[in-house]
Formats: C-alpha cells, sequence, structure tokens
C-alpha cells in the first residue's frame, strides 16, 4: 500500500480529515489496538459517499465505525482503511417532537438534548455508550427501552452506494439486531419521535438510571461494555461470579469486581490479554454449568 499517494487522493478529493497510522487505541472505549493504515473522519453525508467510492475505486479494504464502545482492536491494528463516523459527523437538530442527528452523535448527547428540550422517550439511554450508528445496529437499549421504542426513521447508505431511507417498521429492529446489521447498511442520519414532557420527571427518571449504572457497572475503567451475550435462561455475569470468577486477572485485563460481566482494562492491557482472560471465562462457565458463553464485543484487526 502506497500511504502517501493514498492520502493525496484522499485530501485531493476532500473527504474530510485523514490520518496515517493512527493508534486504534485512541478510537475505542476498551483503549486497546495497534494503528490503522489510515482512518477518513468525514463530515457530509457526500464525503462519507466519496470516501466509501475512493476506497472501492482504489481496491481498499475498509471499515465502517462510530465511537468504538463495542470493539476490541488486536495488537497488530488494522491494514486497509477506516472510516469514522463520531466526532466529525454529529450534527444534532430539535424540531418541535422530534430529534434529527448524525449516526456520530453519542446517545448521551441525545439524551442531555432531549431534556434540555423536555422531550421524554429517550431516557433509557442515558449512559449506554456509543454512537447513533452502532445503536441503530444492534437495536441499543436498557432498563426496558430500545431505540425501536423511539426511532421514526433512519437514512442509511448501501453497499453500492445509494442513499435509502427507512422507516421504523422497515428497519427490521429486533433484540440486538436490525436490517442494518443484516444487509451491511451505513446509517447516517437518525428521526427521533418523542414526547413532550415536563423537565423535572424527566430529569428524575435520569438521575435514578444514571445512579444505578454507576453503582453496578465498572465505568472508571476502559471496556468494550458487556462481554458477553446473556445465555438464554441466565445471567452472563451470575454464571462468572459463580465460578469463582470475579476479579481474576491476566496481564492488564481483569474480571471486574463491581460486574463480573464486564471484562476490563485495569492496567494497559494488550487485546491478548483480553482474549486469553475470556477464553478462560469460557471454559470455566463451560466446565461449571455446561453453558456456552458468546461473546459480544466486536473483534477486529490483526496479531502483532
Amino acid at each position: 500500500m502506497d500511504k502517501k499517494r493514498l492520502i493525496q487522493i484522499f485530501e485531493d478529493k476532500n473527504v474530510g480529515s485523514v490520518l496515517i497510522d493512527e493508534p486504534m487505541k485512541n478510537h475505542t472505549s476498551f483503549k486497546i489496538g495497534g494503528p490503522v493504515d489510515i482512518m477518513i473522519l468525514p463530515r457530509t453525508e457526500d464525503e462519507v459517499k466519496l470516501a466509501m467510492k475512493l476506497c472501492k475505486e482504489n481496491k481498499l479494504q475498509f471499515m465502517i465505525m462510530g465511537n468504538g464502545s463495542n470493539l476490541l482492536i488486536k495488537d497488530g491494528g488494522i491494514r486497509g482503511v477506516i472510516i469514522k463516523l463520531n466526532e466529525n459527523f454529529n450534527k444534532v437538530e430539535v424540531k418541535d417532537d422530534r430529534i434529527y442527528a448524525q449516526s456520530g452523535a453519542l446517545l448521551n448527547a441525545i439524551s442531555r438534548i432531549a431534556l434540555e428540550n423536555s422531550l421524554s422517550g429517550f431516557e433509557f439511554a442515558t449512559g449506554i455508550p456509543g454512537a447513533l450508528g452502532g445503536a441503530m445496529t444492534m437495536n441499543a437499549g436498557a432498563y426496558g427501552g430500545e431505540m425501536k421504542d423511539v426511532v421514526e426513521s433512519v437514512r442509511v447508505l448501501d453497499e453500492n452506494g445509494d442513499i435509502k431511507e427507512y422507516s421504523n417498521e422497515e428497519m427490521n429492529f429486533r433484540y440486538r439486531g436490525s436490517r442494518v446489521s443484516d444487509e451491511g447498511l451505513t446509517v447516517l442520519t437518525i428521526v427521533f419521535k418523542l414526547k413532550h414532557g415536563k423537565h423535572e420527571d424527566i430529569k428524575a427518571i435520569i438521575d435514578d438510571l444514571t445512579h444505578k449504572r454507576t453503582s453496578k457497572q465498572p465505568l472508571e475503567y476502559p471496556s468494550g461494555g458487556s462481554t458477553f451475550k446473556r445465555p438464554v435462561g441466565y445471567y452472563a455475569g451470575k454464571l462468572i461470579d459463580d465460578s469463582g470468577l470475579r476479579g481474576l486477572r491476566y496481564g492488564g485485563a481483569e474480571v471486574s469486581k463491581k460486574h463480573c460481566g464486564f471484562v476490563i482494562n485495569i492496567e494497559e492491557a494488550t487485546c491478548k490479554d483480553v482474549l486469553t482472560l475470556i477464553d478462560i471465562v469460557k471454559k470455566t462457565v463451560k466446565d461449571n454449568f455446561g453453558v456456552e458463553l458468546e461473546r459480544e464485543i466486536k473483534l477486529l484487526g490483526e496479531e502483532l
């Protein structure tokens, strides 16, 4: 890969900010991962389309990412291009009871804006890490609410570079899945339909959920959120705790003492540390209870 030539092409075409050999640990909540060859940070839909088009024309492997809150990047980094839709692609606008947001906007930011405008319905998303694009992909939810409850429509870019808009019903939302994940779509903008409410009532719910989250989850350490999917009929955290694994450590990675469903980066953990600990947890739980835990965190990249 002739990085200098490719960067010149991207910069000449004005696709947004372009970074070379960018450490992925700076772009994930786990704070782990080697460098990506090229990272592009578009600002508009046209720049997103153009970046994807140039990658295809130059036969470059590329991936779209948001805030990196559910990603574990291998220590050798990523070959190819990351198109990151986050801090440069996060505009939010409020019109009456609707919120219009680019996919890079953070859920926390939307929750705060909804509160500022006395709009109810988005309180459940308070504290959920990540950006809207990922939330649409997996129909993110917590405390009895999901994205499908508040989304009116989603504007996407398909693999052919065509922009389409889908209604809530057409998005095929379900537990941890949607049309986005089914068809490999890129989320551009979302329209949320909320309800007018009382500011003090909305704030009370947000304060309560914030307390629940901060008191039960290890938010003070880097992690990828819940490490494992919930097995049918069980809770991953309880199975791990009942297996005597609370606080188990490998290298810089640890099974959180606060919530056993989280593997955390406690001291400059490598991806290898995290994966080794995950394998130990999975084997121990399988041996003890016959339950196969499935990793929820997405793994990308190459070994060193």
